[in-house]
């Protein structure tokens, strides 16, 4: 599964259940990024959500990470995020969610 979505953001995979996002985690990626990343959650094609490619990130861009992991608990799934960018760990920080992202 690939696709370019809104500026320039796109989710690879590169594995059976492995994934990778490339581009800005913002509010103009995130409603195609909730999609598409739901679905291959849900179908266990992602696990491990590979973040090194992110090159920034808003509150927007949290609120996806954390709504992802809604999804995988929802479709009783385990999802882990690799290389977190660490403007995603300060606003977790800020925003006082910084366990939810935590590696269980």
């Amino acid at each position: 599964m690939s696709g370019a979505l809104a500026a320039a953001t796109a989710f690879e995979s590169v594995a059976a259940d492995r994934v990778r996002v490339i581009g800005p985690l913002d509010f103009d990626s995130v409603t195609p990024l909730l999609a598409v990343g739901s679905e291959a959650i849900e179908q266990g094609r992602a696990t491990v959500v590979d973040l090194a490619g992110v090159t920034a990130a808003d509150s927007a861009g949290l609120a996806l990470l954390i709504e992802w992991l809604s999804v995988a608990k929802a479709a009783g799934r385990a999802l882990r995020y690799e290389n977190m960018p660490s403007q995603v760990h300060q606003l977790a920080r800020l925003s006082e969610v910084e366990e939810l992202l935590a590696p269980a």
